[in-house]
């Protein structure tokens, strides 16, 4: 086997395009074609780049007569008959682009929903307490647990449509895949276009989430159970309003990520074990049977301000399960 074959066999079973690896080379990707096409070779330096980038010996890219690849000591070959790796077109590329661009405000509008699900509860249960509105406390938490309901119903048909859409590009998470030429080079194009406005996005997501502690902290120092509801309520739908900005300009950012094997995304992440994801739908399922029970266990007493307040106290545990979650795979994947 010669050079030429040597190189694109190493380079379709590293996933990289031939763009990719001339990046890798410092050379441009037309004299990593002519050296698969055989129209020139490369010198030593690039030989020994090589060889380093693909874990071989030098003596396997030189020598004709070496038909299977000897790896550097310590290396493991791939499994034989292992499955080509998946091509990612233009085209393909290009339409997973749109999809997602569509799908952001949509995912980011149904984490709305979900987010301010709680609100009329809360403010039903306050309007019950006083006897000129004419609404029990049971009419009243039945009314909100039924707009709650609606409310995160709405969001999950808005969530499964949107993942309905970008059901096909799921191995994007997962596998390790290659590109065509050019698709590299368009996402990358994208993605610094979309720069300023990620970070724009990020930074008034982050601002808005973390002001909206101020109604709850001006709550606390009035002595009046409506006006405390109030400003949970008012908390909840500021934090609301940041997630929107935060999880629309993410899920676009994570899109080109996921074409570009980057961030979260790269080929060593997709090796490791993630246990983030169940935990976190354990916990707010955990979450939700806890308030439900504390609704409609608690004797007419679930419009209390510690009942009110338990969804922004499990936001912030949540924050610090998440870091906890993380160090552990951290642990797992070493």
């Amino acid at each position: 086997m010669i050079l030429a074959d040597k190189i694109i066999n190493l380079r379709k079973r590293a996933g990289w395009s031939q763009e990719e690896l001339a990046g890798q080379l410092g050379v441009t990707r037309q004299s990593v074609s002519k050296w698969e096409g055989a129209q020139s070779v490369p010198d030593m330096d690039k030989v020994i780049q090589m060889s380093r980038i693909f874990e071989v010996t030098t003596d396997y890219l030189l020598k004709d007569e070496m038909e299977e690849p000897e790896y550097m000591a310590g290396e493991v070959p791939p499994a034989a008959g292992a499955q080509p790796m998946r091509r990612i077109t233009m085209e393909e590329a290009a339409r997973y682009l749109e999809v997602r661009r569509k799908a952001a405000p949509k995912i980011a509008a149904a984490t709305f929903l979900c987010i301010i699900s709680p609100i009329c509860l809360l403010l039903l249960g306050s309007f019950s307490e006083y006897t000129q509105f004419g609404l029990s406390e049971n009419l009243a938490g039945g009314l909100g647990l039924c707009i709650l309901l609606l409310f995160v119903t709405a969001g999950v048909a808005i969530f499964i449509s949107c993942g309905a859409r970008s059901k096909e590009f799921e191995f994007l998470e997962t596998e390790v895949f290659e590109t065509e030429y050019g698709v590299t080079g368009m996402v990358k194009e994208r993605k610094k276009e979309f720069e300023n406005t990620y970070t724009g996005l990020n930074i008034k997501g982050t601002v808005i989430c973390i002001l909206a502690v101020i109604p709850l902290f001006i709550g606390m120092g009035i002595d009046n159970e409506f006006l405390s509801s109030i400003a949970v309520c008012l908390l909840i739908f500021l934090v609301g309003i940041g997630c929107i900005l935060l999880i629309y300009g993410g899920v676009i950012q994570s899109s080109m990520e996921k074409l570009l094997q980057e961030g979260e995304y790269t080929r060593e992440n997709k090796e490791k074990r993630h246990i983030l994801g169940p935990i976190s739908a354990i916990y707010w399922l955990v979450v939700v049977a806890v308030y439900l029970w504390l609704v409609m266990g608690t004797n007419g007493e679930w419009a209390s301000r510690a009942n009110r307040a338990m969804w922004a106290i499990a936001g912030v545990v949540y924050g610090v399960v998440v870091v906890i979650v993380k160090l552990i795979e951290r642990l797992i994947n070493k």
